[in-house]
C-alpha cells in the first residue's frame, strides 16, 4: 500500500471536509431544532446546528466536489494519472455522488449530536470517539445508500461506492479524520475560544 491510496482516500472526502468547514464558518441563524427539547428535556440538538450551516455548507462542499471532479478528469488524462483519483463518476452521476457525501457528512455530524444531547454531553466537550467519526460515517454510510438507488434505478450498471471506496480506503479516513479533526478543535479553541459542537 503506496501513498497514493492516501491520497485517493483523501480525495474522496475533501468535499465533505469542505462542507463540514464551511458549515462552521457560515453557519449561525435558525437552529435546525428551533430550540426545541426532546422528551427528555434535554435540547434535541443545540444551537450549533443551524439551517444556514446545513445548506450554505453543503452548497460550498459541492461546489468544491465538482471543482474536483474536472481536476480529476485533467489529472487522469496527464502524468497524474497514477494517482487513480475519483471524478466521482462524471456529469451528471456526480451530483447526487458528491451531494450524498457533502450532505452526509453535515447529516451524520447531526445525528451524532441528537445522541451527545442524549448522553447530556455539552456542546464544546468532546465525546471521544464519536466528535470525531461522525461525518465520516454518514459520508461512508449516505454515498452508499446513493450508490444503492442509483443503481437499483438502472441508472449505473455497478455500485459507485463498492467500486471506489475499498476497506484500506476507509481505515486510512478513520484514522485521519480522527488525527485531524484533534488537531483542528484544538487549533479552534484555542485561538478563537469557540465551541464546535
Amino acid at each position: 500500500m503506496g501513498y497514493e491510496i492516501i491520497i485517493q482516500a483523501l480525495w474522496l472526502v475533501l468535499p465533505a471536509y469542505i462542507a463540514n468547514a464551511s458549515a462552521l464558518l457560515v453557519g449561525g441563524g435558525t437552529p435546525i431544532d428551533f430550540g426545541k427539547n426532546w422528551k427528555d428535556g434535554k435540547r434535541i440538538l443545540g444551537d450549533g446546528k443551524t439551517w444556514r450551516g446545513l445548506i450554505s455548507g453543503g452548497i460550498v462542499g459541492m461546489a468544491g466536489g465538482f471543482g474536483l471532479s474536472v481536476v480529476a478528469i485533467l489529472a487522469n488524462n496527464s502524468d497524474f494519472a497514477f494517482l487513480g483519483l475519483s471524478d466521482f463518476g462524471r456529469f451528471p452521476l456526480m451530483i447526487p455522488i458528491i451531494g450524498a457525501i457533502c450532505f452526509g457528512a453535515l447529516l451524520g455530524d447531526i445525528i451524532e449530536s441528537f445522541f451527545k444531547r442524549r448522553a447530556g454531553i455539552k456542546r464544546g466537550k468532546d465525546w471521544i470517539p464519536f466528535d470525531q467519526i461522525d461525518f465520516i460515517l454518514g459520508v461512508l454510510l449516505f454515498s452508499f445508500l446513493m450508490a444503492l438507488i442509483l443503481q437499483i434505478l438502472g441508472v449505473t450498471a455497478e455500485n459507485w461506492f463498492l467500486e471506489t471506496f475499498t476497506l484500506y480506503h476507509i481505515i486510512i479516513l478513520l484514522i485521519l479524520t480522527t488525527f485531524f479533526h484533534l488537531i483542528a478543535n484544538f487549533v479552534y479553541r484555542k485561538y478563537l475560544k469557540k465551541p464546535t459542537k
